[in-house]
């Protein structure tokens, strides 16, 4: 054998392991539509984990036959000025290398394609989604890569994309297969719209994925795919291949180590989808650069696409983009880094177009800018062209519904157990039973389920028999409470005063006790709730009743009222209150303050003013010896009003849905000013219970003309 013959069979040896290595890196690559079928039906709701499987592998079929019929003839086709090719469709060649470099794209394509299924999952029909999967694999993507790939690839003549013209470098896709997908993805998002109920007022987060671990295993698939991903972007096994797989598991790694970082130090625990965005951010960045970068440098670009991908992330939902799992963050964010980073890392030699930094930069730049203006406006224009006579996103009931049913009629255990307990909850029938299988999780939980429902079916009948002797006593104990509140002729007396409990019995009481020349009064709030407040309330009033009959002071009524209170109360009740007295000839108006709210004070120029008001101990609360230790407060009501009030009316709500507090309280009865004081009163309650149900007993009383 002659050293030509020897030199010509290692070129051959050396052509087959090149080639051998390319079709296994195709492999792996493929085996990253698994690690994004896991990562999307894991971070997506349960019922529509079968819609979002069944996309993965449709949109893969469906984008690999797209490409071979016209795809790739757009992309490495002879070139139309350096836009697209224009021909080589159906791949009209027989020739190894042809084929073996569209198999390696055509798993490109599809993960172009698939990085959109997980971004507009939830709520887009599953033919939208096929359309979305040709435009992108058949047009969209195709294009993108003849600006940055097609390099004379069918014939040898130079007649390369424009992109490649001006020094563009993206060696395996950060820009040309991330951001594409990004991009579709974002216009997408914006014309379909998020998920019913995920930025509604008040709701904060968001939904839960169906299963996180199966997620986590994705991305470690993915991860696993990406050495075939950039190793095989190579083109050939040689000395440069180690290199790039390096770099990129370093660059992943670093993806991961920021978002776990961050998340403890910024959000204070380990977020599961931090743990999934920040290393997949990471291979993205270096997918542009990672066979020309060193291992610091994967590390810096890894870390940074991460913290870009989660502030993504965050930015997307502060503008109610509907990222359902972060592809958008990952992917586009990420995408756009990794290229950027290329000019700003990449070495710079006399073998490329540009000749210095800034220029590497500035037309990295140009190529992510143009990318993207392309891939959204094309996509946007179209999809919503589309949208307007073909609606792309699925009815709310069938949202509601979930995808797996509308979609595609499945069903599973799990879907039955949710659907009888909604029928349940919607219809009140507990007779309806859930399936029952010993062999899944879903029929368990029904077993036991099951079970639990015949019980509370066994034992209704003494449940009822229950809740209506408890309705007797508590209608029997109202009785008894309304019946401590004296009926009296207090017409002569400018006094005005409404109650509305918030439950049967009430914690919050009044009183009046007139006298020829004045009249006692007193407003309070017990502690607690239920029978037990309402029977120490009963007592109060009693006691009250009886030193008003008998004129005593108010110091003695109120020391007299604690002690009894304290001696016989329930364990640790007290009772907030205003007891005082008002005198017809002077009308001076003098109170004690147990503990209560301060009283507010309006003038005959229907304004507020400041008084004097010091509190004392609550009744009950400690023993008192002396009557002393009780303040009294005065002060004569000349053209002027006092209102004593309890918290229920201080804590109701205003048109804004905040807490009235004192000064909300004090415009509520201005705003409802009336000559008349009892008018005045029963405004004042009307507005409050008129626009919200009460969270606690209202009472209020008004003296003065």
């Amino acid at each position: 054998m002659g050293e030509s013959e020897i030199i010509a069979n290692f070129y051959k040896l050396q052509g087959n392991i090149d080639t051998l290595w390319v079709l296994v890196s195709a492999f792996m690559v493929f085996l990253m539509q698994a690690g994004f079928l896991c990562v999307e039906t894991g971070l997506v709701r349960f019922k529509n984990t079968i819609n979002v499987a069944l996309k993965n592998i449709v949109d893969f079929g469906l984008s690999v036959v797209v490409f071979w019929a016209f795809g790739f003839g757009l992309m490495f086709g002879t070139s139309y000025h350096g836009f697209f090719g224009t021909n080589f469709f159906f791949l009209t060649t027989s020739f190894a290398a042809h084929q073996v470099h569209f198999i390696f794209q055509a798993m490109f394509v599809a993960t172009a394609a698939t990085i959109i299924s997980g971004a507009v999952a939830e709520r887009l029909k599953f033919k939208g989604y096929a359309i979305i999967t040709i435009l992108t694999s058949g047009i969209i993507y195709p294009i993108v890569g003849h600006w940055g790939w097609a390099a004379g690839f069918r014939d040898g003549i130079m007649n390369p994309g424009w992109l490649i013209k001006i020094g563009f470098v993206d060696f395996a896709g950060s820009t040309i297969v991330h951001s594409v997908g990004g991009w579709v993805a974002l216009a997408a998002i914006m014309i379909i719209g998020p998920r019913i109920g995920r930025f509604d007022k008040g709701v904060k987060n968001k939904t839960i994925g169906s299963n996180y671990p199966v997620a986590i295993l994705g991305t470690l698939i993915l991860w696993f795919g990406w050495f075939g991903f950039n190793g095989g972007s190579n083109g050939k096994i040689d000395l440069t291949v180690p290199t790039i797989i390096i770099n990129t598991f370093i660059g992943g790694a670093f993806g991961l180590i920021t978002s776990i970082i961050y998340s403890s130090v910024i959000e204070k625990l380990l977020k599961p989808k931090y743990m999934i965005l920040g290393p997949l951010a990471g291979l993205v960045s270096v997918t542009a650069n990672c066979n020309v970068i060193s291992q610091p440098i994967a590390m810096l670009i890894g870390s940074i696409g991460a913290l870009l991908a989660i502030y993504c992330d965050k930015l997307l939902e502060k503008f109610k983009l509907d990222d359902v799992v972060g592809a958008i963050p990952v992917h586009l964010a990420a995408g756009i880094w990794g290229t950027i980073a290329t000019g700003i890392f990449g070495p710079i030699s006399g073998e490329m177009i540009v000749d210095n930094r800034l220029e590497f930069i500035i037309v990295q730049i140009i190529g992510v800018v143009s990318v993207g203006l392309f891939c959204f406006t094309s996509s946007y224009l179209i999809l919503a062209l589309i949208n307007k006579f073909f609606p792309l996103r699925i009815s709310a009931i069938n949202e509601e519904v979930g995808l797996n049913i509308s979609e595609h009629n499945s069903s599973t255990d799990e879907i039955e157990l949710i659907n009888i307990m909604d029928e349940q909850t919607k219809s009140g029938n507990l007779n309806l039973r859930t399936p029952q299988n010993p062999f899944t999780n879903a029929g368990i939980i029904g077993t036991y389920y099951n079970k639990m429902l015949n019980k509370l079916e066994k034992s209704e009948a003494d449940r009822e028999k229950w809740r209506s002797r408890v309705t007797n006593e508590i209608n029997l104990a109202t009785e008894v409470q309304n019946s401590f509140v004296p009926k009296r002729d207090l017409a002569k007396f400018p006094v005005a005063a409404y109650n509305i409990p918030a439950r049967e019995l009430s914690g919050d009481f009044y009183s009046f006790f007139p006298k020829n020349d004045g009249i006692y009064f007193i407003i309070a709030d017990v502690s607690g709730k239920g029978i037990n407040a309402a029977m120490v309330m009963a007592k109060a009033i009693t006691l009250f009743e009886i030193f008003a009959r008998n004129s005593y002071s108010l110091e003695e009524i109120a020391l007299q009222m604690n002690n009894d209170i304290y001696d016989t109360k329930t364990r640790g009740m007290f009772i907030t209150s205003i007891l005082g007295e008002y005198k017809l000839d002077t009308k001076e108006v003098t109170w004690i303050n147990c503990g209560h709210i301060t009283p507010v004070v309006k003038n005959k120029e229907n304004e507020f003013e400041d008084i004097t008001d010091e509190s004392s101990q609550p009744l009950g609360l400690i023993r008192v010896k002396q009557s002393t230790n009780y303040t009294i407060n005065n002060m004569i009501l000349d053209n002027k009003r006092i209102y004593l009030f309890t918290d229920g009316i201080t804590e109701s709500l205003d048109d804004q849905g905040n807490e009235m507090g004192v000064e909300g309280t004090q415009k509520l009865i201005k705003n409802k000013s009336n000559s008349n004081i009892k008018k005045e009163v029963k405004n004042v309650v009307t507005e409050i219970t008129t626009n919200q149900s009460l969270k606690d007993d209202i009472t209020i009383i008004a003296i003065g003309e």
